[in-house]
């Protein structure tokens, strides 16, 4: 086009100072004038129209290629470049997470033989100790098991006193050596059979106190025992009432240990290398704003769910007012202890074209801007780390990525019809 420019001004400039030299040179040089540029005017069409080509194809085997913007369509878009701060997400990772009971201080109770329903001590919400009594229950096959025991505690405390009777019968030579061993082995035996006994009550969840404790003519019915709770927790569930049968297949009461809570957090898959047992974990719930509970991480899985893409990560947090519910949802925060000086970003400055992940960087003119390959890193907090392709102090836009990304796809629309 300045070839063209100039021409033009020459041949304008040569017509006029021709224009004193008569009607037929005049006219003569206009003439060739004109002829002139239209060929130089041909020849600019030409070779400009190469140039484009050479550079269109040039762009075309680019991948970062540009988008050109005037002042008021950045305005109105609200793109915005900074320059990246230095930082890292990995130091203190935030993840959704969601509350649970902790299963190793949980309990499921029942009976372990066939039994009804005399009393309900404890109810829904209230506390027990370990060992403290929630239900009676009436058994007739335990009522046999005790009756039978005290049978052979009786037997064998008559063969007991048989057997030291003809032992000393027999060191005064009065008894023979075959009715001392015959008493023997009769001692021996009903020993057996109430260590027999004793095994199987304690079978149907009697405690070796409770047996010694069986007594003929008590008051209180040989049928009868207490279903009792196995740790320190509150009633969480209770599925009996009196009258009831209970089978030993069934658990109707459920006791949970509420001082500490397992908190299940969804790492993502790039977190897996900052993540490892016993980190400090601060959680935080939507409905207790204000608050958190601390514990520790005390398990990483060693595969990502299918459907989710997500690492499972447990910890356990105190939980001294009992104030966390199972099934709560918040935000668990993991201090790692790993920290790396890298280039953050907010999420949504990154988008995906072509498969790749980029981030939009200005051109070299005004109004210019170009994608960026990167690798990213950890996220934390609506930011996330870029591993590789730029670096603390490098511009980038942070707002309005999106919309730099829709006007270079339809450029690259439009330059595919153009052909």
């Amino acid at each position: 086009m300045k070839n063209l420019t100039i021409l033009t001004l020459t041949g304008l400039l040569l017509g006029s100072l021709l224009t004193g030299c008569g009607s037929n040179s005049g006219s003569q040089a206009h003439t060739q004038t004109e002829q002139h540029q239209q060929e130089s005017q041909n020849s600019g069409e030409t070779e400009q129209h190469t140039e484009e080509a050479g550079q269109h194809n040039e762009e075309s085997g680019q991948h970062a290629r540009e988008v050109h913007l005037t002042q008021q369509q950045e305005g109105n878009l609200g793109i915005k470049v900074e320059t990246l701060s230095e930082g890292s997400a990995s130091s203190t990772i935030s993840r959704p997470a969601s509350v649970g009971y902790d299963l190793d201080q949980i309990a499921k109770v029942g009976p372990r033989i066939e039994a009804k329903v005399v009393e309900v001590i404890k109810d829904l919400g209230e506390r027990v100790k370990k060992d403290e009594p929630i239900a009676l229950m009436s058994s007739v096959g335990l009522g046999k098991a005790k009756a039978e025991y005290i049978r052979l505690r009786a037997r064998l405390k008559a063969e007991e006193a048989r057997y030291k009777r003809e032992q000393s019968l027999y060191d005064q030579e009065i008894s023979s050596q075959a009715e001392l061993l015959d008493a023997e082995a009769n001692y021996q035996e009903a020993k057996a059979e109430l260590n027999s006994a004793a095994e199987a009550l304690r079978l149907y969840g009697l405690s070796r106190k409770d047996i010694e404790n069986i007594q003929a003519g008590s008051d209180e019915p040989l049928s009868h025992f207490y279903l009792t709770s196995p740790l320190d927790g509150v009633i969480q569930e209770r599925d009996i009432s009196p009258g009831q049968t209970i089978s030993p297949s069934e658990t109707p009461i459920r006791v949970a240990n509420l001082s500490k809570m397992w908190v299940m957090i969804d790492a993502y898959e790039q977190d897996i290398r900052y993540l490892d047992k016993g980190q400090n974990v601060s959680l935080s719930v939507r409905s207790i704003p204000g608050e958190t509970f601390e514990g520790k991480t005390d398990w990483v899985s060693y595969s990502l769910e299918k459907q989710t893409r997500t690492m499972p990560v447990r910890a356990v947090v105190e939980n001294p007012n009992r104030k966390l519910r199972a099934g709560m949802f918040g935000t668990a925060r993991i201090s790692t202890g790993k920290e790396r000086n890298v280039a953050m970003i907010p999420i949504d400055a990154v988008q995906t074209i072509e498969g790749e992940q980029v981030v939009f960087v200005p051109g070299n003119e005004n109004g210019s801007y170009k994608p960026v390959e990167v690798m990213l890193g950890s996220e934390n907090e609506g930011y996330v780390e870029i591993a590789s392709g730029l670096k603390p102090g490098q511009q980038a836009v942070i707002a309005g990525a999106f919309d730099l990304k829709s006007a270079l796809t339809a450029q690259g629309r439009s330059a595919s019809h153009g052909h």
